[in-house]
């Protein structure tokens, strides 16, 4: 399968691995798209496990609506939920960097029964991050959500120098240059950008539809270099599992686990797989 659809949207996906092999979705972040997670799925492939991993929601050029309300917390929720449909398949195993481990949030609170086992990784849970936001540095190192509120001004900033300064950001943040290179290049696509922000855009919408309770067993992976994301929610976010759970820190990587640690990465969610199996 390289494409499944939804209410006329077109998503593309990368299905590699195993047929039979224990399924996991891998749900990319901001402003990457599924090539954040090629290492790891060899690495999980080659343990047996099959894996999914979509361009989501303003990712996949067949699937960019307009308007932030296309982009609300559950529309990002059930596109995954389509995913597995169209897979016939009735639970996996899902894995989220960045915004897509608040999908995987919200799947593992809201759609418990289709989650066997979730990874976040970076991402703490939302209700430990809104506290976070009070309680310590959390809310300055958020600080650019505030901007990406604004219309047309965020695009124009990121996009500059034909999508140098996007690139330029990505680099400085930990990437490789080839990777940033490849994620700029996708922001650069028409609508791409406006989409992927649009996530972002959607956020003020949800606010009065939190994330509830999580009680399927959980990974948190957090890197002490994250300069988005501190250490505040992470140590909050067991509070909010009903269900084994168990953080591991990685030392000295930013933000990027997926694209900067892949073998330590796939190694973590092979173990957690097998220990819920």
């Amino acid at each position: 399968m390289d494409r499944y659809t939804r209410d006329g949207l077109v998503f593309d996906v990368r299905d590699g691995g195993p047929s039979g092999g224990e399924p996991v979705v891998l749900l990319h972040g901001f402003p990457q798209d599924s090539a954040a997670w090629t290492a790891v799925a060899g690495d999980l492939h080659g343990a047996g496990l099959r894996t999914l991993a979509p361009d989501q929601r303003g990712y996949s050029p067949g699937a960019r609506p307009t308007g932030r309300s296309a982009y609300r917390l559950r529309e990002l929720t059930d596109d995954v939920l389509a995913l597995l449909d169209a897979a016939e398949l009735g639970s996996a195993h899902v894995v989220g960097h960045d915004w897509g481990g608040l999908v995987a949030w919200a799947l593992g609170a809201r759609h418990p029964e289709r989650v066997r086992t979730l990874t976040s990784l970076s991402v703490p849970h939302p209700a430990a991050m809104a506290r976070a936001m009070v309680t310590s540095d959390q809310a300055l190192r958020s600080y650019y959500i505030a901007l990406f509120q604004l219309p047309v001004l965020p695009e124009r900033l990121l996009l500059a120098g034909d999508g140098a300064a996007l690139r330029r950001l990505l680099e400085t943040s930990g990437l490789p240059p080839e990777q940033a290179g490849h994620y700029a290049r996708r922001m650069q696509e028409p609508g791409a950008l406006s989409a992927a922000l649009a996530w972002y855009r959607a956020l003020p919408l949800d606010a009065r539809d939190p994330v509830g309770r999580v009680r399927v067993p959980t990974l948190h992976l957090w890197s002490t270099r994250d300069a988005a994301l501190g250490r505040a929610a992470t140590e909050q976010t067991r509070r909010f599992v009903d269900a084994p759970y168990r953080l591991e820190v990685l030392e000295g990587l930013t933000h990027f686990i997926p694209e900067l640690a892949p073998a330590r990465t796939a190694e973590l969610v092979t173990e957690h797989v097998r220990a819920h199996r």
